[in-house]
């Protein structure tokens, strides 16, 4: 099943006007949800959209919040999101990362007390659209064992990186453990083993089926112990630059809220030499694309690529839908 983009982005938006939103928020909400399934992203935009109208039930999200100011350290800036939509306030702080950037060449705001942001590339796509590098992460609830370890105590924490380069910037969205915790729960509707191993099930084996990951927990890192390390760093960073909660503090609440952020932008215009960076950048992507592919018939890509293809597609043909998610929001 497939719905047209204008028609998913409409209906978003009556939801959120019923639930409480001013226009202008119903629409950016709308758009940031909408832009992640028309870019494949459909695990962040369509199948999260009743999960945060859930938790607007829950009393998890203030619909009414926004940033503030906490404190100002001349490029850099501290925010507390009061516990406001997490794309919202996501959305906000990009653009102010961004105006500090353009002021000050880089641009760094923290932002403590959020929810979850929903699909990060939307504001590594944010950044480049000013030219601007954008490197954005947050923590999560405990949801991975550390390396060597049975239980959850780190966050699978994802970070984007977005690099300028003209309609395809490439982009790098991605969680610290092997499948995000959205798409097991894709592969665990439709029944498809997962590509690789993805995590350990009840009785410590290597699995491949994602509903056994989803019982225990025990997501892969990526990298393993790299991607474990990596997860810690990225946690305490957040946490220490936005004042506010760890991965493990996180985890004390009855539902994961209170999350700590980072957005920082490198504003490419302020460099003398940003034709030459472009220049390398371009470079290096088709040197990249004539790796001998190890499949024949597809070929090696950069990360962005894909997300052009199928957002062309899906503009073109319609967003692919799970009917029972669609007719969940349709109801809502």
């Amino acid at each position: 099943m497939r719905v047209p983009y204008e028609k998913m982005y409409n209906e978003f938006v009556r939801v959120l006007l019923k639930y409480g939103f001013d226009k202008e928020k119903a629409e950016i909400s709308a758009k940031l949800y909408a832009d992640a399934s028309r870019d494949g992203v459909y695990t962040h935009g369509l199948n999260r959209f009743p999960k945060f109208i859930k938790s607007i039930h829950d009393g998890i999200v203030d619909i009414h919040a926004e940033p503030v100011l906490k404190e100002s350290f001349g490029a850099f800036e501290r925010y507390d999101g009061c516990h406001g939509p997490g794309n919202l306030n996501a959305y906000a702080c990009t653009k102010r990362a961004i105006e500090l950037a353009k002021q000050n060449t880089i641009g760094c705001v923290a932002l403590a007390n959020t929810n979850h942001w929903m699909r990060p590339g939307n504001y590594g796509l944010m950044a480049v659209e000013q030219n601007c590098i954008g490197i954005f992460w947050t923590n999560t609830v405990p949801n991975m064992p550390p390396w060597g370890g049975r239980d959850a105590r780190l966050g699978n924490n994802p970070i984007t990186l977005a690099i300028p380069h003209g309609d395809t910037p490439v982009l790098v969205d991605v969680a610290m453990s092997m499948f995000s915790y959205g798409k097991l729960e894709v592969y665990k509707r439709s029944g498809r083993p997962l590509p690789v191993d993805g995590g350990l099930n009840k009785n410590q084996q290597p699995t491949r089926n994602a509903a056994e990951i989803l019982e225990t927990h025990e997501s892969y890192p990526i990298g393993y112990w790299k991607g474990s390390g990596l997860s810690l760093a990225l946690d305490l960073i957040a946490a220490a630059l936005a004042g506010g909660r760890t991965t493990r503090q996180v985890g004390e609440l009855p539902l994961e809220t209170e999350l700590s952020q980072v957005f920082i932008c490198i504003d490419l215009d302020s460099l003398p030499d940003k034709e030459n960076i472009a220049a390398n950048v371009e470079a290096t992507l088709r040197d990249m694309e004539t790796s001998t592919p190890v499949e024949e018939g597809r070929p090696v890509h950069f990360p962005g690529t894909h997300m052009a293809e199928v957002r062309s597609n899906n503009m073109e043909n319609g967003i692919p839908v799970e009917e029972a998610i669609w007719q969940q929001v349709l109801a809502l």
